[in-house]
């Protein structure tokens, strides 16, 4: 009797622990998602634009996923590393950055439409993984050179930013201009202030990402940025697009799972409104490699 009595208090210990993982697991698998990216302007339109992304995620996923905005480079690298992001839309740099900290994990490229450099205007039907820095000055500038720079000017992003400042900075270098000493530079928060600033003359020249001009016309009705700037340089060095990231330590299945959803997303309706926040026109496998030329880059930017 104390055998059979001993043998069903261990079953229903066993249920128990049995019942209690059961209820972990689901848990776990409606654990709402944290999704956060940096916006391209600081205009107070990017929350409420973020809305179709996720509703897109929640339905493919089957959760509950909320997208938020980072403020700047530096909050989403600092978001992915305290783990409080689950996924991150970064930027190159940010995302080589918080790779260095194990803070995030590649799992895809986005891919954007390509230009043609001599116009700088679209290529129909072209993608592309990766992108160049642009110099911008105004049409009837008398620079005409990287080496023209010295001494003047120049409006650039954050010392974060690929395209806004690690690349024309580390080629300026090479070119053997210091930009310490020998430009003055001003840093603004989004690429439409840099582009104002240069059209106002405030500034001789800005550094932006290839196809800015394309990207911002809306944004200035009274401009015409085509005949009002000209592309001064295109960095040498190609930069890798955005980097789909997620939390290292993510459950293998949900990682398949996200990766999924982003790469459907270009053949979808509503995964093609949610992409046109960045103008993202589709992803692929991330060669995180790729990735390497950034910090390459950072450091000689910072010689």
């Amino acid at each position: 009797m104390a055998f059979k009595r001993m043998a069903q208090a261990l079953i229903g210990v066993l249920l128990l622990a049995i019942l209690s993982a059961c209820g972990n697991s689901g848990e776990e698998s409606d654990k709402e998602l944290m999704v956060q990216f940096v916006p391209t302007n600081n205009d107070g339109t990017m929350e409420a634009k973020s809305e179709p992304l996720a509703d897109y995620l929640s339905e493919k996923l089957d959760r509950e996923v909320e997208v938020t905005v980072a403020t700047d480079y530096s909050s989403i690298v600092e978001a992915m590393d305290s783990g409080q992001v689950d996924i991150g839309i970064m930027p190159p740099a940010a995302y080589v950055q918080a790779r260095e900290t194990n803070g995030a994990e590649a799992i895809l490229t986005s891919q954007l439409g390509d230009y043609d450099q001599e116009t700088g205007l679209p290529l129909e039907g072209e993608l592309t993984n990766t992108f160049k820095g642009e110099i911008l000055v105004r049409t009837d500038s008398d620079i005409e050179s990287l080496e023209d720079l010295k001494d003047k000017k120049i409006i650039t992003l954050s010392p974060t930013s690929a395209s806004g400042y690690i690349y024309p900075i580390a080629e300026m270098r090479e070119a053997g201009i210091n930009p310490t000493n020998e430009v003055t530079m001003t840093t603004v928060s989004d690429i439409p202030s840099e582009l104002s600033g240069v059209l106002s003359e405030q500034a001789d020249a800005a550094f932006v990402f290839e196809g800015a001009r394309n990207v911002f016309a809306s944004f200035f009705t009274d401009d015409d940025l085509f005949e009002e700037l000209r592309v001064l340089y295109l960095t040498e060095g190609d930069i890798p697009n955005d980097a789909i990231a997620v939390q290292p330590d993510m459950d293998s299945d949900l990682k398949q799972e996200i990766k999924t959803a982003f790469l459907n997303m270009k053949d979808d309706k509503k995964g093609s409104e949610a992409m046109a926040i960045w103008g993202h026109q589709g992803y692929e496998e991330a060669a995180d490699a790729a990735y390497d030329t950034v910090r390459e880059y950072t450091e000689k930017a910072s010689e």
